[in-house]
C-alpha cells in the first residue's frame, strides 16, 4: 500500500514524536518543514503540511473564487 501507512510512534519525555521515514518520504517532509497540528478530542490528531492550511483558509473565506 504505497498510499497508506499504519504504525506506531512513541511520545518522548519532552512530548516529541518521530514521524516514520516512510511517512516523511510519502509526503516529502524535510527537516525544518512546518506542519500544523489539528486536534479534536473525538476525532484525533492530524498533522497536515503548512501549505494545506492556505488551501483550507482560502476555501473557508471564499478566496478561491
Amino acid at each position: 500500500m504505497e498510499n497508506r501507512y499504519a504504525g506506531t510512534v512513541t511520545v518522548g519525555a519532552k512530548g516529541q514524536i518521530v514521524i516514520p521515514k516512510e511517512v516523511r518520504e510519502m509526503f516529502g517532509i524535510q527537516p525544518g518543514d512546518a506542519l500544523i497540528l489539528l486536534a479534536d478530542r473525538d476525532r484525533g490528531i492530524a498533522l497536515p503540511p503548512k501549505e494545506m492550511f492556505r488551501e483550507v483558509t482560502d476555501k473557508v473565506f471564499n478566496r478561491g473564487k
